[in-house]
């Protein structure tokens, strides 16, 4: 993928992987720890703009989302919060944390129907993350970690507009693991750090402490000499 290049002395470290591989605990475990450390560090989470959240669902209540329209939804919460957060706050120093990063969009748009050119194309503002966590899970112990306590899955959410199943459970499992396809083929291409996900929460966190040292010793250092 091609990156705008963006000179900024925060970092940017994003998760990826499908639903219930674990990423978002992890993520959230690694705030704290980063905040613990006396660093500076924001959270974002995907779809979560105030200003297009509302939009996005009244399209989804009323199944009138196209993937083209889906993907263009999503694209503009990406980028309100890319403008008002993110950027902002890397240019200011801050780790910034991503749960999840414009890879959710291209694996997702891509299994839904999207020309891949045109989806990079969408997002070639976005800046390349300092460390991109993949967390491998394999898609049955995904599904059942979802399902636990979760009566009735969402029409988008189980790829309903797919047809791929007219049972809901078995689409929702189809579209998942054409989702990890399309996030194994981005994970030798793009160079992300993989986590296997079926480890316990504690041995994913250590794995994850130790990938981004390397980026606290280079702040560490870099605020050392800015007090010289």
């Amino acid at each position: 993928m091609v990156f705008k290049k963006m000179r900024t002395t925060g970092k940017l470290i994003i998760v990826e992987g499908i639903d219930g591989s674990g990423k978002s605990t992890q993520l959230h475990l690694l705030q704290k720890w980063l905040a613990f450390k006396g660093i500076n560090v924001f959270k974002s989470e995907w779809n979560s703009s105030e200003t297009v959240k509302q939009i996005t669902s009244k399209g989804k209540k009323k199944g009138l989302l196209t993937p083209t329209t889906f993907s263009l939804l999503h694209a503009t919460d990406f980028a309100d919060r890319y403008e008002r957060n993110i950027s902002p706050l890397l240019r200011a120093g801050y780790f910034v944390l991503a749960d999840r990063y414009i890879y959710t969009a291209f694996a997702r748009d891509i299994v839904r129907g999207c020309n891949p050119d045109w989806v990079k194309k969408v997002y070639d503002f976005a800046v390349k993350p300092d460390v991109a966590f993949y967390f491998k899970v394999p898609v049955d112990i995904a599904v059942d970690r979802i399902l636990i306590g979760r009566p009735k899955l969402k029409y988008y959410e189980a790829g309903m507009d797919m047809n791929l199943s007219n049972d809901p459970y078995e689409s929702y499992r189809i579209f998942q693991g054409r989702i990890i396809e399309q996030y194994d083929e981005l994970a030798e291409r793009e160079g992300f750090t993989i986590i296997d996900g079926t480890l316990n929460i504690e041995e994913q966190q250590n794995l994850v402490r130790k990938a981004i040292m390397p980026l606290l010793t280079e702040t560490r250092s870099s605020r050392a000499r800015d007090r010289r």
